[in-house]
Protein backbone atom coordinates (compact mmCIF):
# COMPACT_ATOMS: atom_id res chain seq x y z
CA UNK A 1 0.00 0.00 0.00
CA UNK A 2 1.59 3.24 -0.37
CA UNK A 3 2.12 4.52 2.51
CA UNK A 4 1.74 8.01 1.55
CA UNK A 5 -2.12 8.03 0.24
CA UNK A 6 -3.15 4.57 1.53
CA UNK A 7 -4.48 4.25 -1.96
CA UNK A 8 -4.43 0.53 -3.92
CA UNK A 9 -6.05 0.41 -7.24
CA UNK A 10 -7.40 -2.60 -8.68
CA UNK A 11 -10.01 -3.69 -11.60
CA UNK A 12 -12.56 -6.39 -10.99
CA UNK A 13 -13.19 -9.23 -13.37
CA UNK A 14 -15.07 -12.82 -12.70
CA UNK A 15 -14.23 -15.86 -14.63
CA UNK A 16 -17.88 -17.92 -14.63
CA UNK A 17 -18.92 -16.19 -11.50
CA UNK A 18 -16.06 -16.62 -9.81
CA UNK A 19 -13.77 -13.12 -8.98
CA UNK A 20 -10.38 -12.36 -9.35
CA UNK A 21 -9.12 -8.94 -8.53
CA UNK A 22 -6.19 -7.55 -10.05
CA UNK A 23 -4.16 -4.99 -8.18
CA UNK A 24 -3.03 -2.28 -10.89
CA UNK A 25 -1.20 0.56 -8.38
CA UNK A 26 -0.70 0.54 -4.71
CA UNK A 27 1.18 -2.82 -3.81
CA UNK A 28 4.68 -3.24 -1.89
CA UNK A 29 7.68 -3.97 -3.24
CA UNK A 30 7.50 -7.73 -3.73
CA UNK A 31 11.67 -9.48 -3.27
CA UNK A 32 12.46 -12.18 -5.16
CA UNK A 33 14.13 -13.36 -8.22
CA UNK A 34 10.86 -15.41 -9.43
CA UNK A 35 7.32 -15.42 -9.24
CA UNK A 36 8.02 -18.60 -6.08
CA UNK A 37 10.30 -16.57 -3.99
CA UNK A 38 7.93 -13.48 -4.20
CA UNK A 39 4.97 -15.71 -3.19
CA UNK A 40 7.68 -16.72 -0.15
CA UNK A 41 8.27 -13.18 0.20
CA UNK A 42 4.98 -12.03 0.76
CA UNK A 43 3.74 -14.69 2.76
CA UNK A 44 6.54 -13.55 5.53
CA UNK A 45 5.86 -10.06 4.56
CA UNK A 46 3.49 -7.83 6.72
CA UNK A 47 3.17 -5.41 4.40
CA UNK A 48 2.42 -7.28 1.22
CA UNK A 49 -0.10 -9.16 3.86
CA UNK A 50 -1.52 -6.35 4.66
CA UNK A 51 -2.68 -5.16 1.56
CA UNK A 52 -4.38 -8.81 0.69
CA UNK A 53 -5.98 -8.78 3.89
CA UNK A 54 -7.68 -5.06 3.16
CA UNK A 55 -8.48 -6.23 -0.50
CA UNK A 56 -9.93 -9.68 0.26
CA UNK A 57 -11.01 -8.71 4.12
CA UNK A 58 -14.85 -6.94 4.47
CA UNK A 59 -15.94 -4.88 3.96
CA UNK A 60 -13.77 -4.09 0.96
CA UNK A 61 -14.10 -7.81 -0.03
CA UNK A 62 -15.52 -11.02 1.47
CA UNK A 63 -14.40 -14.31 2.60
CA UNK A 64 -14.89 -16.13 -0.70
CA UNK A 65 -12.66 -13.10 -2.56
CA UNK A 66 -9.83 -13.82 -4.97
CA UNK A 67 -7.26 -11.67 -6.60
CA UNK A 68 -3.86 -11.28 -7.44
CA UNK A 69 -0.61 -8.97 -7.30
CA UNK A 70 1.45 -8.51 -11.07
CA UNK A 71 4.74 -8.96 -10.09
CA UNK A 72 7.43 -9.37 -12.77
CA UNK A 73 7.92 -12.89 -14.99
CA UNK A 74 11.03 -14.97 -14.16
CA UNK A 75 12.37 -14.30 -17.32
CA UNK A 76 11.98 -12.06 -20.99
CA UNK A 77 10.27 -15.35 -22.01
CA UNK A 78 7.01 -14.48 -19.77
CA UNK A 79 4.24 -11.21 -20.32
CA UNK A 80 4.31 -10.39 -16.50
CA UNK A 81 3.78 -12.60 -13.40
CA UNK A 82 1.09 -13.16 -10.51
CA UNK A 83 0.99 -13.62 -7.12
CA UNK A 84 -2.33 -15.42 -6.44
CA UNK A 85 -4.10 -14.79 -3.21
CA UNK A 86 -7.47 -15.82 -1.22
CA UNK A 87 -9.35 -14.79 2.62
CA UNK A 88 -6.01 -17.61 3.88
CA UNK A 89 -2.90 -16.91 2.32
CA UNK A 90 -1.36 -17.52 -1.07
CA UNK A 91 -1.89 -20.23 -4.06
CA UNK A 92 0.03 -21.43 -5.75
CA UNK A 93 -2.04 -22.23 -9.27
CA UNK A 94 -5.31 -20.69 -10.58
CA UNK A 95 -7.00 -21.10 -14.11
CA UNK A 96 -10.08 -18.89 -13.44
CA UNK A 97 -7.52 -15.84 -12.48
CA UNK A 98 -5.47 -16.97 -15.74
CA UNK A 99 -8.23 -16.93 -17.80
CA UNK A 100 -9.03 -13.47 -16.57
CA UNK A 101 -5.54 -12.03 -16.55
CA UNK A 102 -5.74 -12.98 -20.18
CA UNK A 103 -8.45 -11.11 -21.26
CA UNK A 104 -7.48 -8.19 -19.19
CA UNK A 105 -4.01 -8.19 -20.64
CA UNK A 106 -5.62 -8.01 -23.80
CA UNK A 107 -8.54 -5.50 -22.66
CA UNK A 108 -5.94 -2.72 -21.80
CA UNK A 109 -3.37 -3.16 -24.51
CA UNK A 110 -0.79 -4.53 -22.11
CA UNK A 111 -0.33 -7.31 -24.65
CA UNK A 112 -0.47 -6.06 -28.03
CA UNK A 113 -3.70 -8.02 -29.84
CA UNK A 114 -5.24 -7.82 -33.22
CA UNK A 115 -9.22 -7.22 -33.37
CA UNK A 116 -9.33 -10.60 -34.70
CA UNK A 117 -7.95 -13.66 -33.80
CA UNK A 118 -6.09 -15.30 -31.33
CA UNK A 119 -3.02 -13.65 -28.83
CA UNK A 120 -1.25 -15.67 -26.95
CA UNK A 121 -0.56 -13.92 -22.91
CA UNK A 122 2.44 -15.70 -21.30
CA UNK A 123 1.67 -15.52 -17.55
CA UNK A 124 4.28 -16.76 -14.66
CA UNK A 125 2.71 -18.01 -11.80
CA UNK A 126 4.48 -19.79 -8.22
CA UNK A 127 3.54 -23.87 -10.20
CA UNK A 128 5.13 -22.39 -12.99
CA UNK A 129 4.51 -21.01 -16.62
CA UNK A 130 1.20 -21.23 -18.33
CA UNK A 131 -0.57 -19.76 -21.85
CA UNK A 132 -3.74 -18.09 -21.85
CA UNK A 133 -5.05 -17.85 -25.65
CA UNK A 134 -6.73 -15.02 -26.23
CA UNK A 135 -9.51 -15.35 -28.76
CA UNK A 136 -10.95 -12.04 -30.06
CA UNK A 137 -13.93 -10.98 -32.78
CA UNK A 138 -14.08 -7.50 -33.84
CA UNK A 139 -11.82 -6.60 -31.32
CA UNK A 140 -13.77 -7.97 -28.28
CA UNK A 141 -12.79 -10.89 -26.55
CA UNK A 142 -14.80 -13.77 -27.04
CA UNK A 143 -13.22 -16.43 -25.05
CA UNK A 144 -9.87 -17.70 -23.41
CA UNK A 145 -7.51 -20.63 -22.90
CA UNK A 146 -5.45 -21.68 -20.83
CA UNK A 147 -2.37 -23.89 -21.36
CA UNK A 148 -1.51 -25.48 -17.67
CA UNK A 149 1.50 -27.05 -16.46
CA UNK A 150 2.07 -30.74 -16.51
CA UNK A 151 -1.24 -32.62 -14.88
CA UNK A 152 -1.04 -35.98 -13.46
CA UNK A 153 -2.33 -38.57 -10.42
CA UNK A 154 -0.85 -39.04 -7.09
CA UNK A 155 -3.34 -41.60 -5.86
CA UNK A 156 -5.97 -43.17 -6.23
CA UNK A 157 -8.92 -44.00 -3.99
CA UNK A 158 -7.31 -43.31 -0.66
CA UNK A 159 -10.12 -43.60 2.53
CA UNK A 160 -10.81 -40.71 4.19
CA UNK A 161 -12.75 -40.50 7.70
CA UNK A 162 -15.75 -38.37 7.66
CA UNK A 163 -18.16 -37.27 9.94
CA UNK A 164 -20.36 -38.76 6.62
CA UNK A 165 -18.52 -42.21 7.06
CA UNK A 166 -15.79 -43.15 5.11
CA UNK A 167 -15.57 -42.10 1.36
CA UNK A 168 -12.30 -42.42 -1.14
CA UNK A 169 -10.63 -39.51 -2.76
CA UNK A 170 -8.20 -39.42 -5.60
CA UNK A 171 -5.58 -36.87 -5.46
CA UNK A 172 -4.08 -35.11 -8.40
CA UNK A 173 -2.76 -32.33 -9.43
CA UNK A 174 -2.89 -29.49 -11.67
CA UNK A 175 -0.49 -26.96 -10.80
CA UNK A 176 -1.97 -27.45 -7.00
CA UNK A 177 -3.10 -30.45 -5.36
CA UNK A 178 -6.83 -31.57 -5.26
CA UNK A 179 -8.68 -34.28 -3.43
CA UNK A 180 -11.63 -35.46 -5.96
CA UNK A 181 -14.56 -37.47 -3.63
CA UNK A 182 -17.61 -38.01 -5.63
CA UNK A 183 -20.56 -35.83 -4.08
CA UNK A 184 -23.21 -39.05 -4.02
CA UNK A 185 -20.80 -40.99 -2.02
CA UNK A 186 -21.55 -38.57 0.82
CA UNK A 187 -25.00 -38.42 0.14
CA UNK A 188 -25.31 -35.15 -1.97
CA UNK A 189 -25.17 -33.47 -4.82
CA UNK A 190 -23.85 -30.31 -6.25
CA UNK A 191 -26.30 -28.02 -6.03
CA UNK A 192 -27.04 -24.21 -4.08
CA UNK A 193 -29.05 -26.09 -1.86
CA UNK A 194 -26.19 -28.29 -0.37
CA UNK A 195 -24.15 -25.85 -0.18
CA UNK A 196 -23.48 -25.08 3.61
CA UNK A 197 -23.15 -29.48 3.65
CA UNK A 198 -20.61 -29.15 0.80
CA UNK A 199 -18.47 -26.66 2.54
CA UNK A 200 -18.36 -29.21 5.51
CA UNK A 201 -17.69 -32.06 4.27
CA UNK A 202 -14.94 -30.27 1.63
CA UNK A 203 -13.17 -28.88 4.73
CA UNK A 204 -13.19 -32.34 6.23
CA UNK A 205 -11.51 -34.34 3.21
CA UNK A 206 -8.84 -31.23 2.85
CA UNK A 207 -7.73 -31.09 6.45
CA UNK A 208 -7.91 -35.00 6.87
CA UNK A 209 -5.62 -35.10 4.22
CA UNK A 210 -3.38 -32.02 4.22
CA UNK A 211 -0.67 -33.88 6.75
CA UNK A 212 -0.63 -37.04 4.94
CA UNK A 213 1.85 -38.09 2.24
CA UNK A 214 -0.32 -37.54 -0.88
CA UNK A 215 -0.21 -33.47 -0.05
CA UNK A 216 3.42 -33.74 -0.59
CA UNK A 217 4.88 -32.15 -3.44
CA UNK A 218 7.30 -34.63 -5.34
CA UNK A 219 9.96 -32.44 -5.88
CA UNK A 220 9.18 -29.17 -4.49
CA UNK A 221 8.11 -28.46 -1.05
CA UNK A 222 7.18 -25.00 -1.45
CA UNK A 223 4.10 -26.54 -3.43
CA UNK A 224 3.06 -28.81 -0.78
CA UNK A 225 -0.44 -29.24 0.67
CA UNK A 226 -4.01 -30.41 -0.43
CA UNK A 227 -5.40 -26.75 -1.85
CA UNK A 228 -8.61 -27.73 -2.06
CA UNK A 229 -11.25 -30.50 -2.09
CA UNK A 230 -13.52 -31.26 -5.64
CA UNK A 231 -16.81 -32.21 -4.51
CA UNK A 232 -18.30 -33.83 -8.15
CA UNK A 233 -21.47 -35.17 -9.57
CA UNK A 234 -20.61 -37.79 -12.80
CA UNK A 235 -23.19 -36.95 -15.19
CA UNK A 236 -22.55 -39.13 -18.19
CA UNK A 237 -21.36 -38.13 -21.47
CA UNK A 238 -21.95 -34.73 -23.20
CA UNK A 239 -23.67 -34.93 -26.48
CA UNK A 240 -19.97 -34.23 -28.02
CA UNK A 241 -19.38 -37.50 -26.70
CA UNK A 242 -16.68 -36.59 -23.89
CA UNK A 243 -17.57 -36.84 -20.17
CA UNK A 244 -20.10 -34.16 -18.40
CA UNK A 245 -19.43 -33.43 -14.85
CA UNK A 246 -20.38 -30.63 -12.44
CA UNK A 247 -18.40 -30.01 -9.22
CA UNK A 248 -17.96 -27.45 -6.15
CA UNK A 249 -14.24 -26.68 -4.97
CA UNK A 250 -14.08 -26.38 -1.62
CA UNK A 251 -10.40 -24.77 -1.22
CA UNK A 252 -7.79 -22.91 1.34
CA UNK A 253 -10.01 -23.15 4.83
CA UNK A 254 -13.66 -23.81 3.20
CA UNK A 255 -13.97 -20.88 0.38
CA UNK A 256 -16.11 -22.05 -2.27
CA UNK A 257 -15.07 -21.80 -5.93
CA UNK A 258 -18.16 -20.31 -8.10
CA UNK A 259 -16.45 -21.54 -11.26
CA UNK A 260 -15.74 -25.07 -12.41
CA UNK A 261 -12.31 -24.10 -10.82
CA UNK A 262 -9.60 -23.68 -13.71
CA UNK A 263 -6.58 -25.95 -11.82
CA UNK A 264 -8.94 -28.27 -10.85
CA UNK A 265 -10.40 -28.63 -14.25
CA UNK A 266 -6.93 -30.06 -14.90
CA UNK A 267 -6.70 -32.30 -11.82
CA UNK A 268 -9.92 -33.98 -13.10
CA UNK A 269 -8.64 -34.55 -16.70
CA UNK A 270 -5.08 -35.94 -15.56
CA UNK A 271 -8.03 -38.68 -13.70
CA UNK A 272 -10.47 -38.91 -16.59
CA UNK A 273 -7.33 -39.65 -18.73
CA UNK A 274 -5.70 -42.24 -16.23
CA UNK A 275 -9.44 -44.21 -16.44
CA UNK A 276 -9.65 -43.99 -20.15
CA UNK A 277 -12.55 -41.75 -20.21
CA UNK A 278 -10.54 -38.46 -22.22
CA UNK A 279 -8.50 -38.76 -24.51
CA UNK A 280 -6.73 -36.26 -27.02
CA UNK A 281 -9.50 -34.14 -28.52
CA UNK A 282 -11.93 -35.33 -26.12
CA UNK A 283 -13.50 -32.59 -23.97
CA UNK A 284 -14.64 -32.34 -20.73
CA UNK A 285 -17.36 -30.19 -20.14
CA UNK A 286 -17.58 -29.05 -16.21
CA UNK A 287 -20.56 -27.23 -14.80
CA UNK A 288 -20.08 -25.46 -11.70
CA UNK A 289 -22.57 -25.29 -8.58
CA UNK A 290 -24.28 -21.84 -10.09
CA UNK A 291 -24.45 -23.32 -13.84
CA UNK A 292 -21.36 -21.85 -15.46
CA UNK A 293 -18.74 -24.05 -17.78
CA UNK A 294 -15.45 -24.66 -18.45
CA UNK A 295 -14.20 -26.57 -21.50
CA UNK A 296 -11.43 -29.04 -20.55
CA UNK A 297 -9.04 -31.04 -22.95
CA UNK A 298 -5.89 -33.27 -22.88
CA UNK A 299 -3.62 -31.88 -25.58
CA UNK A 300 -0.67 -34.15 -24.84
CA UNK A 301 0.88 -37.32 -22.71
CA UNK A 302 4.02 -35.89 -21.79
CA UNK A 303 6.39 -37.24 -18.64
CA UNK A 304 6.04 -35.14 -15.21
CA UNK A 305 7.51 -35.73 -11.91
CA UNK A 306 9.29 -39.03 -12.86
CA UNK A 307 5.70 -40.44 -13.82
CA UNK A 308 2.80 -40.06 -16.65
CA UNK A 309 1.17 -36.62 -17.24
CA UNK A 310 -1.08 -34.48 -19.59
CA UNK A 311 -0.87 -31.15 -20.67
CA UNK A 312 -4.45 -29.77 -20.72
CA UNK A 313 -6.44 -26.92 -21.67
CA UNK A 314 -9.47 -25.02 -19.98
CA UNK A 315 -11.55 -22.94 -21.83
CA UNK A 316 -13.46 -20.04 -20.63
CA UNK A 317 -14.85 -16.58 -20.35
CA UNK A 318 -13.66 -13.06 -18.16
CA UNK A 319 -15.66 -10.33 -18.02
CA UNK A 320 -14.68 -6.76 -16.26
CA UNK A 321 -17.08 -5.89 -13.57
CA UNK A 322 -15.48 -2.70 -12.07
CA UNK A 323 -12.57 -0.42 -11.40
CA UNK A 324 -11.97 0.69 -7.91
CA UNK A 325 -9.33 3.00 -5.88
CA UNK A 326 -9.31 1.34 -1.85
CA UNK A 327 -8.03 3.17 1.13
CA UNK A 328 -7.45 2.47 4.73
CA UNK A 329 -8.57 5.22 7.28
CA UNK A 330 -5.85 5.79 9.98
CA UNK A 331 -8.42 6.04 12.00
CA UNK A 332 -10.89 2.82 11.25
CA UNK A 333 -11.19 0.99 13.78
CA UNK A 334 -11.65 -2.22 12.02
CA UNK A 335 -7.92 -1.75 10.41
CA UNK A 336 -7.77 -4.13 7.38
CA UNK A 337 -11.12 -5.13 7.89
CA UNK A 338 -12.70 -8.38 9.02
CA UNK A 339 -14.40 -12.00 8.25
CA UNK A 340 -17.68 -13.78 8.45
CA UNK A 341 -18.38 -17.25 7.45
Amino acid sequence: MDTATGAVSVTDYHTAGEPFRIVTAGQPEIGGSTVLERRQFAQSSDEVDRVRRLLVNEPRGHADMYGGFLVPPDDDGADFGVLFWHKDGYSTACGHGSIALGAWAVNTGRVAAAPDGDTDVVIDVPSGRVTARVSSSGGRVQRVAFGNVASYVVARKVPVATSRGTVSADISYGGALYASVEAASVGLAVAPAHYPELIAIGREVKWALNDGPWARHPSDPRLDGIYGAILFDDLGQHPGGGPHQRNVTVFADGEVDRSPCGSGTSARLAVLAEDGRLGIGQTLRHDSIIGTTFLGRVVAEVRAEGRGAVLTEIEGAAYQTGTATFSLDPDDPLGTGFLLR
